[in-house]
């Protein structure tokens, strides 16, 4: 049996929303052990003079705990 834990983490990027998802996976994984997954709930997108300057995702991230 295992037993999961989901954790709730919002990452930017100046260059896209995947690499904002890559960006909080790789830093999540730093202190979290054994993710299994992310479910990305929000995208937003900060804008200036009319041009888009970051990438910003809100995502709930499933780990197994030990």
């Amino acid at each position: 049996m295992s037993v999961a834990k989901v954790v709730e983490i919002t990452s930017t990027s100046k260059t896209s929303f995947e690499d904002a998802i890559q960006s909080g996976i790789t830093r999540a994984n730093k202190t979290l052990k054994n993710i299994q997954g992310a479910w990305v709930q929000d995208m937003k997108v900060d804008v200036s003079k009319g041009k888009v300057v970051s990438f910003r995702v809100s995502m709930r991230v499933t780990f197994v705990l030990e």
